[in-house]
């Protein structure tokens, strides 16, 4: 098997490790099979794929899609490092405002699963980095979009980076108590 997944704190959170073959020509790996991803609980309908490159101390997020237009992630750096956060937003759910957090990096190549129902953020640990990340559930859809503050104090999230540089709507952000959030927890999991 060309990759290993591991549930994280919150289960439905996925760190995905792909194998990587290396010769005198350089290295080979797999990012993603269907089949595999599948077998390992992650839904393979992804219908649009979103590419960012950011600056050392540039924090993204913590970004999410109400529903209807929900959105799960799969998120890959192929080049740098981040600092990788999903935020369960899920009312109801045993670990409803728990986070998770992840180094990825193109050094590493490991990357993350964000289901629906988390908000997903990151920031940048080396001097840029460029993020592909794999969309499933709803395209992008302005009107749905939301998200919560960085630094929520009730979350409590352990960012590598002290200063983040921010964009003044991610900076603006309300706290999870207040956030507009939909998201209800299937007891079903």
């Amino acid at each position: 098997m060309p990759f290993s997944f591991k549930k994280l704190q919150i289960p439905e959170v996925i760190l995905i490790e792909p194998k990587s073959f290396a010769d005198t020509r350089g290295s080979f790996m797999e990012i993603y099979k269907q089949s595999e991803f599948n077998s390992n609980g992650i839904p393979s309908s992804f219908i649009q794929e979103n590419y960012s490159y950011s600056k050392k101390g540039v924090l993204r997020g913590l970004h999410y899609q109400k529903v209807p237009k929900a959105q799960g992630k799969l998120v890959n750096v192929v080049k740098g490092e981040i600092f990788d956060v999903a935020v369960d937003m899920r009312k109801g759910s045993p670990t409803f405002g728990h986070w998770v957090g992840e180094t990825l990096s193109s050094t590493n190549n490991r990357m993350l699963y964000v289901p629906i129902g988390f908000a997903h953020g990151f920031c940048v640990m080396s001097e840029h980095a460029e993020v592909i990340y794999k969309i499933n559930g709803s395209e992008y859809s302005p009107e749905f979009e939301a998200g919560i503050n960085w630094n929520d104090p009730f979350i409590g999230i352990e960012w590598p980076i002290k200063s983040p540089i921010l964009v003044p709507r991610d900076s603006d952000l309300p706290f999870l108590e207040t956030a507009n959030n939909n998201f209800q927890y299937n007891y079903e999991n």
